[in-house]
């Protein structure tokens, strides 16, 4: 039925009053919104374990809810995207757009562009021109061989077709690289400064091709060619003005808002938005593409800082979770897959991709050799460079809104930047999988080295952020021998990879301060003052500390852990607890960072390669009682409680370290059974239909409780042997060694409490085996003290010694075996 625009209204007078809320403006685009919100996200959740990019989904929504799929339906057309709704829906989204490259423009570096040098944009001029000449000739295949293609302007379509098959997509690049670990490779460093060049190129293009094409739309007035040259050259007119006067204009407005002058002013943030705004209406006016203005303003404002930060933070929820995917979805909406019909139409699609796909990658394989960059390498590097994306989307959308590309053409391109992007991550795993988490053959745990002769101790020390930084200082001066072992302190800062579009300024900075290890130091941002921090600590005497980032998705963040304590062959990683402590005029308060970050920790106790660490920080010497360094100058008092078992005995060599220490006072009590317990014996039987989350963790190996025991007494004697003069040794008698244990924790006479993980526990901590458990993974005493309502004021190390044998785990039940040899169970 038509309607008359005018005549539509923005919203309803309620169902009550026999309006249809679907027959309004504003209800419409709410329902349209949450439609195609969750179809996306549910498609997004589907391509998830093909490691899809999030811009698949979001175009293969709008393909199904269009013309090609829910939009045969005509019923279903006519209620959910009439026609009059059209211009509505891809307005809001054209807003989410201006903004979106607006935050593009604000995290593209041009400097990394000009320090990437000749060899980035030797390679990327090569992957750009080979695919563009392709599509030059694919136009004139598809003018001859498509109905009404011939009637656009030959130069037109030849620039949108040469564009469509040249560009990659910097941002979608940049997550599979991260999502791959390729990032600090060197093919994945070489990636990105050529995605970062192809992107200035391909905007550059676009504005080429948008001033182009007013001029070939059938039945439209002839223009004449000069009209084109006046767009480039106000376009040209633009930029200069936008870098010779708003830029400086900027950086005095984000030195304004420096933290020497106090927060940021939110006058200057509203400013910055008009701009964006007025930035489009004048690249819009100049007869070139909104978003071309607002792409170029955010190149004007400097990288970095608190307001450029600020900025991001304002706007890129609302704008990537909301509006953005309205666009890529009404780009879906105008995909009718079924003009591709009979075989020629599909032909011509196989002939698309193939160009796009071979001409991209063989134009970068080939400079790559030039290069002198290795086969693999530079085949690998093609694959990554044959990315499309958001770019690719706008060139389609303008090419169809300004006539160039009639429906058959246009759906043929959608489908062949879905096709290319989709085979980029299956293709690159392919090609190449980096060896990370890999198997280890050697025991590398603290006792080792405590028994070799080169006394060099190696820890790597994961943070979350500055809050971490005093406690976990604090704990590895308090391990350092100052007098023989040389410290080499590897500083691992866990940066989550989101799908948040800022990752691609993480991404930068990770290639300023990643792997390989270095001990380069940037400033302004969160990464450099944790940097910082530690490299103060390092100017300590026989102290070497490296510093590095990783960005990770939190699912594949203990993969990263696990391969540096690989590389380094260090024996020890130390964790932070996903939980912090602070006390605050008399009352806990508690810091929870996300359960993700908890399975981060499990993963990594589970394949570690070495012996780990968990500090459950209580403010081990708070931020506000020192300063990094400060820490030899601070009496720590340390209590180990040993039980038995290998963990209990790493972290009795651990104290034995600690005890070398002249500032640092440590206590070992040792809980040993009481007359008569030995009538009967306790043994644990795998339960492993009992949850992990509610329960205790052992190792199903078959133990010599005989040998165990013996090692330690062994382990007992010799610490005894070597520090009880520096240090004190108690022995307990117990019948409630969980009461026991948290009287230690309540007593404040300890800074520290140590203790073991307890994987092969003694018949003491086999009794606690059913006990209900609230954070697992520490442990039955870990977790003791680290459960939140207990009065516990000490920090808390949970320890657990690496094993290579017998590293499977389960939930346990108890089996009591008397003295009359009769067995009983306990669930």
């Amino acid at each position: 039925m038509p309607v008359n625009i005018t005549s539509i209204k923005t919203s309803s007078n309620g169902a009550w009053q026999g309006n249809n809320p679907l027959d309004y403006a504003f209800p419409l685009l709410i329902v349209q919104t949450t439609l195609v919100l969750v179809v996306s996200r549910f498609l997004a959740f589907l391509l998830k374990p093909l490691r899809q990019p999030k811009v698949i989904a979001e175009i293969l929504g709008g393909i199904v809810l269009g013309p090609s799929a829910f939009g045969r339906n005509q019923e279903y057309v006519e209620r959910i995207f009439p026609n009059w709704s059209t211009p509505i829906l891809e307005s809001v989204a054209s807003l989410g757009l201006l903004f979106f490259l607006f935050l593009v423009g604000l995290e593209l570096d041009l400097t990394s562009i000009n320090r990437s040098g000749k060899k980035a944009a030797a390679i990327g001029a090569a992957g750009i021109s080979l695919p563009f000449i392709l599509g030059i000739g694919i136009a004139f295949v598809l003018r001859k061989t498509i109905e009404g293609a011939d009637k656009v302007g030959y130069a037109q379509f030849m620039v949108f077709m040469g564009v469509a098959l040249s560009i990659t997509a910097f941002p979608v690049l940049a997550r599979i690289l991260a999502e791959l670990k390729l990032l600090t490779t060197e093919v994945g460093e070489t990636a990105m400064a050529v995605a970062a060049y192809n992107d200035v190129v391909a905007w550059i293009l676009l504005a080429l091709a948008v001033a182009l094409a007013g001029n070939g739309a059938e039945g439209g007035p002839h223009k004449s060619p000069l009209i084109s040259l006046w767009v480039l050259l106000s376009g040209v007119a633009f930029v200069s003005f936008m870098m010779v006067v708003i830029r400086p204009f900027m950086k005095w407005v984000v030195r304004r808002c420096s933290p020497e002058h106090g927060s940021v002013d939110e006058a200057y943030i509203c400013l910055t938005l008009a701009g964006v705004m007025v930035s489009g209406f004048i690249t819009d006016f100049i007869g070139i593409h909104a978003i071309f203005g607002a792409f170029v303003f955010g190149l004007t404002i400097p990288k970095g800082g608190e307001f450029a930060e600020r900025l991001i933070e304002r706007i890129e929820d609302f704008v990537c979770g909301l509006l953005l995917p309205l666009y890529f979805a009404s780009s879906g909406l105008k995909t009718n897959v079924t003009k591709i019909s009979g075989g020629k139409s599909w032909g011509l699609l196989v002939l698309v991709i193939s160009t796009a796909c071979g001409g991209k990658i063989m134009g970068t394989f080939a400079m790559a050799m030039m290069c002198k960059m290795r086969v693999r390498g530079s085949i690998l590097l093609g694959v990554l460079m044959n990315t499309k994306g958001l770019v690719e989307l706008i060139v389609l959308n303008i090419g169809k809104d300004k006539k160039v590309l009639n429906d058959e053409v246009f759906a043929i391109l959608v489908l062949m930047a879905l096709f290319t992007t989709f085979l980029t991550t299956p293709l690159v795993m392919a090609i190449y999988k980096p060896a990370l988490g890999g198997a280890t053959t050697a025991h590398r745990k603290l006792q080792s080295v405590s028994e070799s002769v080169n006394d060099e101790l190696r820890v790597l020390a994961c943070i979350h952020g500055p809050g971490n930084i005093p406690s976990i200082i604090n704990l590895i001066e308090s391990s350092r021998s100052v007098k023989k072992a040389h410290l080499k302190l590897y500083i691992m800062h866990l940066v989550e990879l989101t799908e948040r579009s800022s990752s691609i300024i993480m991404v930068q900075r990770l290639r300023k301060n990643g792997f390989p290890l270095t001990n380069r130091f940037q400033r302004g941002d969160l990464h450099d003052r944790v940097a910082f921090a530690f490299q103060a600590y390092g100017q300590l005497g026989r102290v070497t500390v490296r510093t590095t980032t990783a960005i990770s998705a939190l699912t594949s963040m203990h993969e990263d852990i696990c391969h540096v304590a690989e590389s380094k062959k260090v024996p020890m990683i130390l964790l932070p607890f996903h939980k912090r402590w602070r006390n605050k005029d008399g009352d806990d308060e508690v810091e929870n960072i996300g359960h993700e970050w908890r399975e981060v920790n499990q993963k990594v106790l589970m394949n570690a390669p070495c012996s780990v660490a968990l500090l459950v920080d209580r403010g081990f010497r708070d931020e506000s009682q020192q300063t990094p360094g400060q820490a030899a100058t601070v009496a720590q008092r340390v209590c180990i409680v040993f039980f038995g078992g290998p963990d209990d005995r790493e972290a009795l060599d651990l104290g034995g370290r600690m005890t070398e220490h002249p500032n640092v006072k440590v206590t070992v009590i040792r809980y040993v059974e009481e007359e008569g317990a030995a009538s009967k014996s306790l043994v644990l039987r795998p339960s492993p239909n009992r949850s992990r989350e509610n329960s205790y963790t052992f190792s199903i190996a078959t133990l010599n409780p005989k040998k165990e025991k013996d090692l330690d007494e062994r382990a007992v004697a010799d610490f005894r042997g070597k520090w009880e003069g520096p240090a004190e040794y108690k022995e307990k008698v117990t019948s409630n060694i969980v009461e026991g244990v948290l009287a230690i924790g309540r007593s404040a006479d300890y800074d520290l409490v140590v203790v073991g993980r307890g994987r092969r526990p003694s018949t003491m901590l086999a009794e606690l085996a059913d006990r209900h458990a609230e954070h697992a993974e520490l442990g039955p005493i870990g977790d003791a003290l680290a459960s939140s309502g207990q009065g516990i004021v000490s920090s808390v190390l949970v320890v657990q010694q690496h094993d290579v044998v017998h590293p499977e785990e389960a939930p346990a039940s108890k089996i009591i075996r008397s003295e009359d040899d009769t067995l009983v169970s306990i669930a």
